[in-house]
């Protein structure tokens, strides 16, 4: 099952493209390459899209998007100016099918693939730059703070968008 952009990938969208001008930009769990798309289109100077579902990479490889397969930095490479991810941020809900499961759910509380990503990310970060990321209201985020700070990455919210059940926030996140 590939992630279809939803109101998450959309405001994630409206801030990538404000950000990617001449920057080399990874776009992790790029799924449908919604990200990728716009950062190519907003001018970035390159972009590499990844993702761990074989099907998602045959469609990034279709619309010609630089791609690897990788379970987030693990076959990545280099460093990078901006980082985006939409990740699987809801907290495990056994009513939800296991297809399903595999991209809305970020492990049984909610946070564990971000607690993941951001472990690894600071490694493939250039200095001064920018991570930018999205998360449910209904994310924990006590920890993902708690590592924010011992990493000496600087967070900040920089778009929101309230739903029904839930409010998402996109956070911009620098590597000083």
């Amino acid at each position: 099952m590939i992630y279809e952009p939803a109101e998450d990938s959309h405001l994630l969208e409206s801030q990538l493209i404000k950000y990617v001008k001449n920057k080399k930009v990874l776009d992790i769990g790029s799924g449908s390459g919604i990200l990728a798309e716009a950062a190519l289109k907003a001018g970035a100077k390159s972009v590499l899209a990844n993702d761990i579902n074989s099907k998602s990479i045959k469609l990034l490889l279709s619309k010609n998007i630089p791609t690897i397969k990788s379970n987030l930095f693990q076959k990545i490479k280099g460093k990078f100016d901006l980082i985006t991810f939409n990740p699987p941020y809801l907290p495990k809900d056994k009513r939800e099918d296991n297809e399903s499961a595999k991209v809305t759910t970020g492990g049984k509380k909610g946070d564990e693939i971000i607690l993941r990503f951001l472990k690894q990310a600071k490694s493939h970060l250039n200095k001064n730059g920018v991570l930018l990321i999205v998360l449910s209201s209904l994310t924990p985020k006590e920890k993902i703070l708690a590592l924010l700070n011992s990493l000496k990455l600087k967070k900040q919210i920089i778009a929101e968008k309230k739903l029904f059940m839930e409010k998402l926030e996109a956070w911009k996140i620098i590597n000083q």
